[in-house]
């Protein structure tokens, strides 16, 4: 395993201080653990679909409290998408849409940190092979590290397990973190974290709607 580790140690050359994107996801605890072993600055952002589930809090706390930290909070660019084209709510082309790069732009501009350490891995999907296969582990033109690219999921747990990093529900629930507006995740929201699906349908009050008819169509194909 000491291998997979060589894609950091050349990151941490080039500079000390590196922002981290953290999802609460599987890649992403590893790399925000990787990063405050190798680098002396360390800054993690976190951004939501909503603001403030607890569920989500409860494992932001967590690492704040093991790394001494603070993790910026700010929307997920996607959320523009969902507001102006009526994602579960009414469209509002009022909203103006948001790119990725407009986020990794204001989060340099508010921490001075030009290098972002991303979780992706080859083995994540073709396309991703492909786009890392060209930048390799330092992207020089984006300003992106990709300290576990190299690594496959069995790597990332027996690291998780090793460090005894902390893993959420809903991580443990679908091997990956929340990430979308998809029924079967909100169901899963709905059942185990009342007060936040309640915080949900504030934000995107069509969401029950589509978990209802999901939970029906999965309890009708259950009974045949």
């Amino acid at each position: 395993m000491n291998n997979l580790f060589r894609a950091i140690k050349n990151q941490s050359k080039l500079t000390d201080d590196v922002m981290v994107g953290f999802s609460t996801g599987k890649d992403s605890c590893v790399v925000i653990d990787l990063c405050f072993e190798y680098f002396s600055n360390v800054q993690p952002f976190f951004m939501y679909l909503i603001p403030g589930l607890e569920f989500q809090e409860e494992t932001l706390r967590k690492y704040e409290r093991r790394y001494g930290t603070e993790i910026i909070r700010l929307p997920h660019f996607e959320v523009s998408s969902f507001y102006r084209n009526g994602v579960f709510r009414k469209n509002d082309y009022t909203v103006e849409t948001i790119k990725i790069n407009d986020e990794y732009d204001w989060l340099r501009s508010q921490t001075n940190i030009k290098y972002i350490a991303s979780g992706e891995r080859i083995a994540d999907s073709i396309v991703r092979r492909g786009r890392l296969h060209n930048s390799g582990s330092i992207d020089l033109k984006q300003g992106k590290f990709y300290p576990i690219i190299d690594w496959n999921k069995a790597n990332v747990m027996e690291y998780i397990a090793k460090r005894n990093l902390y893993l959420s529900k809903d991580n443990r629930k679908f091997g990956f973190s929340f990430n979308g507006l998809k029924e079967e995740q909100l169901a899963f929201i709905k059942r185990n974290y009342v007060n936040d699906f309640k915080t949900i349908l504030d934000y995107f009050p069509e969401v029950e709607i589509a978990v209802d008819k999901y939970e029906f169509y999965k309890q009708k194909g259950s009974k045949q």
